[in-house]
């Protein structure tokens, strides 16, 4: 009986402690314990610092721009790996911080004769380079071709003319280049204008920071974009997701095949055609206007090369005296035009096509350069420019560069006293113009 009670209690209390188990489990549970809040860190603001340049004029002139870039609107972080780092560089600032001398006198387009222009872009070893790069890779070509309705000799020519196919790409950083050009003064805008181009791309992820190589005026890649004509025309030819001019030799031409055929460019249509003029021509006719194909065969110019014209369709052309009534003398239609807007000089326009042509096997030109003239330096053309100015013949702004202005200006003063009315400025047209000499222009009797 008591074994029995023992039993039985031993039954109750276990009972008990089950419903007392059973009663907590369905009770309300203590709320668990609480988290912190999670934060953001505080977004960065104000102005962005920067170590010293050791240049007093370009950190001041970097607080400034930093400043208007993060108003406009451009990520923090990229403004500040764009802008770190900066420091003056002799060929926009000098050692001692005075502007670089970065005038047209050091710009083999406008310095040189054309004869002495030419001599790198036709010579044996780029003209077989070009071949070369054409023949290894001939799917690419046909691709680009395909694909922009650009002649492959064309963008070879450019890629030639630009970089040495690749081997001189320049190796400044970007940002630092155009920093120092804005810091320069002279181009302020166009550096500062580019350098938000810049930051686009890393934005975008098109690039990184140090991709961003360039040479000394700030183009960049294999074919030297400029960032804003980057963001406008690079292409993403090799399928990567990237638009990668700096390594990748397909993006590279094929984004200046898509700039040369945005700005116009005919496939198959000739940039120019040299031709040979009659006896008596009318060489003031060279005026930079564009006549009908039909009107320069009613005034008797012929394809230097023989033959009938073929233009594929170009119907109209201007006719160009490189060097003057004596020297090789072009018919240049629209791709031509396209060319120069590359590079906006006539003598960059006429390598482009002469070594293009070249590539594809089609040397020139067959007329002989006139090297006994003198072409005018520099210094020369603004005396001549000033001088015409002063006599009535409107040669436009004294700036040194002999342009369709000039020349025209030059035309009509020879015209104006029986002269052969080329508009080539020579030393023997600049004695003529200044009345410190009585040679003229002679053109030796003929067809030439």
């Amino acid at each position: 009986m008591a074994q029995f009670a023992l039993r039985r209690s031993h039954i109750i209390a276990a009972a008990s402690l089950t419903a007392l188990l059973a009663s907590c489990a369905h009770s309300p549970q203590p709320p668990a314990p609480s988290q912190p809040p999670v934060t953001s860190p505080t977004p960065e603001t104000g102005p962005i610092s920067y170590e010293s340049s050791g240049h007093a004029d370009m950190d001041a002139w970097r607080k400034d721009f930093s400043a208007r870039a993060l108003a406009a609107g451009h990520d923090r972080a990229v403004v500040k790996s764009v802008l770190t780092g900066i420091s003056p560089l002799e060929l926009w600032l000098g050692s001692t911080f005075q502007p670089a001398q970065t005038g047209i006198e050091d710009q083999a387009e406008f310095a040189k004769p054309i004869w002495d222009y030419l001599r790198v872009p036709m010579s044996n070893s780029r003209i077989s380079t070009g071949h070369a790069r054409l023949a290894e890779n001939p799917a690419l070509f046909d691709a680009l071709e395909a694909a922009y309705n650009v002649d492959r000799e064309a963008i070879v020519a450019i890629w030639g003319m630009e970089t040495s196919f690749g081997a001189i790409k320049g190796n400044y950083d970007g940002p630092n280049v155009l920093a120092n050009m804005a810091v320069e003064g002279r181009r302020k805008g166009l550096a500062e204008s580019e350098l938000l181009s810049l930051m686009k791309i890393l934005e975008k992820g098109d690039a990184q920071r140090d991709d961003l190589k360039a040479g000394w005026a700030g183009a960049m890649g294999h074919t030297q974009f400029m960032p804003s004509t980057y963001i406008a025309f690079a292409q993403d030819f090799d399928g990567d997701g990237l638009k990668d001019i700096w390594n990748s030799e397909a993006d590279a031409l094929a984004s200046a095949a898509n700039y040369l055929s945005s700005s116009g460019y005919a496939l198959n249509q000739p940039w120019g055609i040299e031709v040979l003029a009659p006896t008596g021509f009318d060489y003031s006719l060279a005026d930079g206007n564009e006549r009908r194909m039909e009107s320069w065969v009613q005034a008797g110019l012929v394809p230097a090369t023989g033959g009938a014209f073929n233009t594929n369709g170009a119907n109209y052309a201007e006719l160009w005296l490189p060097a003057g009534a004596e020297g090789p003398k072009y018919l240049l239609f629209n791709n031509f035009k396209v060319f120069k807007t590359y590079n906006n000089a006539d003598s960059y326009a006429f390598a482009v096509g002469l070594s293009g042509d070249a590539m594809g096997g089609h040397m020139g030109p067959v007329a002989a350069w006139p090297t006994h003239l003198h072409p005018l330096t520099v210094s020369e053309i603004k005396t001549l420019q000033a001088a015409l100015n002063a006599k009535g013949f409107d040669a436009g702004v004294v700036d040194g560069i002999p342009g369709r202005k000039t020349k025209g200006a030059l035309q009509a003063f020879q015209k104006s006293i029986g002269l052969v009315a080329d508009g080539y400025p020579t030393r023997e047209a600049l004695a003529m113009v200044t009345g410190n000499g009585s040679v003229g222009v002679a053109v030796s009797p003929g067809t030439n």
